[in-house]
């Protein structure tokens, strides 16, 4: 059985987050041509995700042997690894992704789980698998000046090259705060989008 892990980083409600709008409509697409696999949602805010707690970093980079998928941190990692696809879904704040999900990150780039090192240096763990990225964004990000200033889904690209997955698919709602666009079209047209590449992820 193919398990997905859903992992969302949106401080907003449901209803209110245009983000969710769009990966959750691709879940539910993704459902319907997938009936087989497996779903885990990982709500990061629901699930209290903190920052790396001071004086553990050690023990969570170099987990003693028999450290198992119980420990309150390193249960993360092990999830991670387990997968066989990724469904990460956030908005851009601030030209990156949501400090939760940046924490969240810390918790599953662990040495000998998701990575390790070798002679020739760090090598990922995680081949073969495939991850698709949602994010809506106030600005325009993709092309332009601003692509430049885009930092979120590029830091998690480049994150999940380094655990080794490098089928990397994005699907972005671009300039939803600029004033005078249509935003349900916008959000409308991602949707589609999203439907699309969830009956062949």
């Amino acid at each position: 059985m193919t398990k997905v892990l859903y992992i969302k980083a949106n401080a907003k409600p449901e209803g209110e987050s245009r983000t969710f709008k769009i990966s959750d409509s691709f879940v539910e697409t993704y459902k319907v041509s997938h009936p087989e696999d497996e779903i885990i949602t990982l709500d990061l805010y629901k699930e209290g995700i903190n920052f790396l707690p001071v004086g553990q970093l050690n023990e969570l980079h170099s987990p003693e042997p028999g450290t198992g998928k119980n420990h309150p941190i390193l249960k993360y990692a092990y999830q991670f690894l387990e997968a066989d696809k990724y469904v990460i879904a956030e908005p851009l704040w601030n030209l990156s992704i949501p400090a939760v999900l940046k924490a969240y990150i810390d918790y599953i780039t662990v040495t000998g789980i998701t990575f390790k090192y070798t002679a020739e240096g760090p090598v990922g763990l995680c081949q073969g698998k495939k991850a698709v990225n949602i994010t809506a964004r106030g600005g325009a990000y993709v092309d332009g000046p601003g692509a430049a200033f885009e930092m979120g889904d590029r830091y998690l690209r480049t994150l999940f090259a380094f655990l080794g997955i490098r089928d990397f698919t994005t699907i972005s709602a671009e300039a939803l705060d600029v004033i005078g666009n249509d935003v349900n079209t916008i959000v409308a047209n991602a949707i589609k989008e999203a439907q699309k590449i969830a009956k062949t992820f």
